[in-house]
């Protein structure tokens, strides 16, 4: 029987992210995350006002710098379509810059909308030390449903060719940002 975790909370969940050896790799499919910890500064970025204390970003780069130190390495790749979606935007202007620089190694696909990266799943999904393979599902509202450990190896195989192939295609995300402002907007001088 399959592990499956109903909350971003679970004690078990959250162990993975302590637990593992060398590398943990984010897959991020999704245009929008409705998660909890993030609402309040959601819609502080939406409403335009000032970027808050935001704990919930606050300790997961403190987990990326702790596991930093000790050698261990945090990386993920997002695909985005552009142009960007709002929370895209927050998530580079108010979460990657933060992350990032505490140590994460956070990368960007950027496709056209309606276009996807030949090679790629369509879906979420966290890989540790290259064995451990915990898919993400979400409903349609961006609201997480679940996380499901993968046993079967097969997908665990494909999901390590898809973080390569990801990586391969992708461009750091300090690269990615320099040709937006502040708030991850492009400039009218810059093509779309």
């Amino acid at each position: 029987m399959a592990t499956v975790f109903e909350s971003l909370d679970d004690p078990g969940f959250q162990g993975l992210f302590d637990d593992f050896s060398h590398t943990a790799y984010r897959l991020e499919a999704r245009q929008g995350y409705g998660v909890s910890y993030e609402m309040e500064e959601f819609a502080r970025f939406r409403s335009g006002q000032a970027r808050g204390a935001f704990p919930g970003i606050a300790e997961w780069a403190e987990r990326v710098e702790a596991a930093t130190a000790v050698g261990k390495r945090f990386h993920r790749v997002h695909v985005v379509t552009e142009p960007l979606s709002d929370y895209v935007r927050f998530e580079c202007a108010w979460c990657y810059r933060h992350t990032a620089a505490a140590g994460e190694d956070v990368r960007v696909v950027a496709v056209p909308e309606g276009t996807w990266p030949q090679g790629l799943p369509r879906f979420d999904y966290w890989l540790f030390d290259s064995a451990l393979l915990v898919r993400m599902d979400y409903a349609d509202d961006d609201a997480f449903v679940r996380a499901e450990i993968v046993a079967d190896p097969a997908q665990v195989v494909a999901a390590n060719a898809a973080r390569d192939h990801a990586v391969h295609l992708s461009v750091p995300f300090a690269d990615y940002a320099a040709g937006f402002d502040d708030l991850m907007r492009r400039p009218a001088s810059s093509p779309v």
